[in-house]
């Protein structure tokens, strides 16, 4: 009897056509590539240039051996893409991973090795390194095992925050390190969900973005040895050496024992979002975990070396990542790997920008030459998925390409600016010549940016790699022998100063100077056109005992130590009440820099420049005063004026103030050689001046005035 009219059958491609080690399976989607659900069964494509043979090998979750190994027939590969639909997997208990096999031939670059099981590159989810510091099972012959993730989050309705990028204020951090010191508090130190926990310390703070340094799957043991002089066990701590590219970092998940870390870092990400906080990843596109020719072989190497990274004519691997390989981003195939990957992101995990490790590597084609107009980072640029994300480049790479201002002419992108953090490093250290060059890029380096104006430039005095704040003005030297590479590692161009004394010290002249210096330099960075950028713990005064390049330290040296938000709390209230200065101030967050334009409402030109003398700044190069005025309109419609000066000089000195329109007097709103809590006012609430022609800046110092009418407290 045929089957009643109104019964729907089930689809046709949910059924196998081949059985093979026993597995019904048939022939797959070539797209998209990796591991996806589909009726009945997972859908697995592969991408193999110069395979002769692929086979999927499949484990149970935790077994050292496979339970299966099923070759793709030939019939399955379409080109280069080798695809199969396998039915009936027990979904949340599989592994798997790729054998090929192929010519071994260095010298022309293929390195297939078919005694190897590779991992997926598209994998979503990766076990091996599911509990951080955990030692492995180093003879396991599949370490890091691809797995099967379902996309069944509850966003409850959230969305990317999309703040107006001219009010981001950025603020750096380590997933592990911001919450692993058992002084944080929290529940689950070290782990998403720790730093969940600390989201009201950031809303508090005012900083309204994170970037988060690579949370995409690496391996802690990498590099991993012992410090020689201590017997202590040092990390790839900071995780620049990406395993899985489309895989959250299980060990900072506190459920990534349990395979939950992808939900455990979505809702960290809703969590943020709540608060009006975006999420910017750190990514790492310049090169792998694979290393140079001496490396691991774990996926793009033995699926198509000469595919994926750029080699020289002998089959070599160029570095111009400095770390053994560099990822060939120009080549087509890997072009589509990195939007593929940054698409899932944004479009999974909701997250609202990237910041691009060695980015100019990007702008590399494969022989390794700086292209005139590369392919990728346009792509980037104008990705439908990727159009409200915010695009960061360190323009710079280990070969010594140095794009800072040339990285793009999109206006989608913006740059770390290293010549803003080394600019202001020189003038607040005394350095003759730099008021000139201080004073172009505090309204958003326009000889750098002009054309794409001033959110291009990303201003930041530390970032992980280098001196923290506290530091840069207390050692002349870095200081990295507990690396154990004899202190060779780490930057020699610092910039830094130790006011007096190497290292810590007990004299408070010196301790008192290095507080001025630490509140000048942020003072200067939030009040500088541009996006903001902080160092997660500079606020409270972290310090890394001189040590310039705390990648290998997962100790109390590289966490954040939650007793200083007690133990310095009056530069805790300075830093939020310059962040809050900053968003009461339209001025200071313009796209557009200033360019002495005429502002008819204050009857003053947006940008004026000042010294001793109103109006008569000094550029001369043994000049260390820097004094400006900035005009515009405020929210309410009147006019409003903020006047920095900034004395780099050890000698203190008397400056004319420029005249307000009438009915309009100047306040003080910070004098960072003042105690606290006369350092700083809260914005709105600043003290009238007692004298409006004049001001004295003391030695190493900075005053800032805001010009406003004076409050009727009748």
């Amino acid at each position: 009897m045929s089957a009643p009219r109104h019964v729907i059958r089930d689809r046709i491609d949910s059924f196998p056509t081949h059985q093979i080690d026993g597995y019904g399976v048939r022939p797959g989607h070539a797209l998209p590539f990796g591991a996806t659900f589909v009726p009945g069964g997972v859908n697995f494509s592969v991408y193999s240039r110069g395979a002769e043979a692929v086979s999927l090998v499949l484990f149970r979750r935790g077994e050292r051996d496979p339970m299966a190994e099923l070759p793709f027939p030939d019939e399955f590969r379409v080109g280069g893409v080798w695809s199969m639909t396998v039915f009936d997997l027990e979904y949340e208990d599989v592994e798997y991973g790729y054998r090929i096999q192929g010519p071994a031939q260095p010298r022309v670059g293929d390195r297939f090795d078919a005694t190897k099981i590779l991992a997926d590159p598209y994998a979503r989810s990766m076990s091996g390194r599911a509990v951080w510091g955990v030692e492995p099972d180093w003879d396991d012959q599949y370490m890091y095992r691809s797995r099967l993730t379902f996309d069944d989050f509850d966003w409850e309705g959230d969305q990317p925050v999309r703040i107006p990028v001219e009010d981001l204020v950025v603020y750096e951090l380590h997933v592990r390190g911001f919450t692993r010191d058992p002084s944080s508090g929290v529940d689950q130190p070290g782990t998403y969900a720790g730093l969940a926990e600390k989201i009201p310390y950031l809303k508090a703070l005012g900083v309204n973005c994170v970037e988060l340094m690579p949370v995409f799957e690496f391996d802690e043991f990498e590099n991993g040895r012992l410090n020689p002089e201590t017997g202590e066990r040092l990390y790839n701590y900071w995780g620049y050496s990406t395993v899985g590219f489309f895989a959250p970092k299980a060990g900072y998940a506190a459920t990534g024992r349990f395979g939950m870390q992808c939900d455990e870092f979505k809702n960290l990400v809703k969590q943020l979002h709540a608060a009006d906080i975006a999420v910017v990843l750190d990514v790492v596109f310049n090169h792998t975990a694979e290393g140079n020719e001496h490396g691991p072989t774990i996926h793009f190497r033995g699926l198509d070396n000469r595919t994926y990274y750029m080699l020289t004519a002998e089959g070599y691997y160029y570095n111009f990542s400095g770390t053994g390989n560099t990822f060939n981003c120009n080549n087509p195939v890997v072009r589509d790997f990195v939007l593929s990957c940054l698409r899932y992101w944004a479009g999974e995990y909701h997250i609202d920008g990237f910041r691009f490790d060695l980015a100019s590597i990007l702008d590399r084609g494969p022989d390794g030459a700086p292209l005139t107009n590369p392919p990728l980072p346009e792509a980037l640029a104008y990705d439908p998925l990727l159009k409200d994300c915010l695009l960061i480049a360190e323009a710079w790479d280990a070969g010594g390409l140095y794009e800072v201002g040339n990285f793009s002419n999109s206006r989608h992108w913006s740059e770390w600016n290293g010549k803003y953090r080394d600019t202001l490093r020189r003038f607040l250290k005394g350095d003759q010549g730099t008021v000139g060059e201080l004073a172009t890029r505090m309204v958003g380096s326009p000889d750098l940016y002009r054309h794409r104006g001033a959110l291009a430039s990303v201003n930041f005095v530390t970032a992980h790699d280098g001196f923290t704040l506290a530091d840069l003005f207390s050692f002349n030297d870095k200081h990295n022998e507990a690396n154990g590479e004899g202190n060779r590692d780490g930057g020699n161009d610092n910039n830094s100063w130790n006011c007096g004394a190497e290292g810590p010290t007990d004299d408070q002249d010196v301790l008192a100077l290095r507080a001025r210096q630490q509140r000048n330099a942020l003072l200067l960075l939030l009040l500088s056109q541009g996006i903001p950028m902080l160092l997660a713990g500079d606020e409270v005064g972290r310090t890394q005992l001189g040590n310039n390049n705390g990648y290998c330290h997962d100790g109390p040296l590289s966490w954040f130590d939650w007793n200083l938000v007690d133990r310095n709390t009056d530069l805790l209230r300075f830093v939020r009440n310059c962040i809050a200065f900053r968003a009461a101030h339209p001025m200071l967050r313009a796209r557009r820099q200033p360019c002495g334009d005429y502002v008819a409402c204050a009857q003053s030109s947006d940008v004026s420049w000042h010294g001793s003398r109103a109006y008569q700044p000094d550029w001369s190069p043994t000049s260390r005063l820097l004094a400006m005025m900035r005009t515009g309109q405020g929210p309410d419609g009147e006019p409003e004026f903020v006047y920095v000066a900034a004395n780099a000089h050890w000698e203190g000195h008397a400056v004319e103030l420029p005249a307000l329109p009438d009915g309009h007097r100047w306040h003080l709103f910070a004098d960072t050689s003042a105690a606290s809590p006369d350092d700083v006012s809260f914005p709105g609430r600043e003290p009238l001046l007692d004298d409006d022609s004049s001001a004295t800046v003391p030695g190493r110092a900075s005053v800032v005035l805001v010009g406003r009418r004076p409050e009727n407290r009748d």
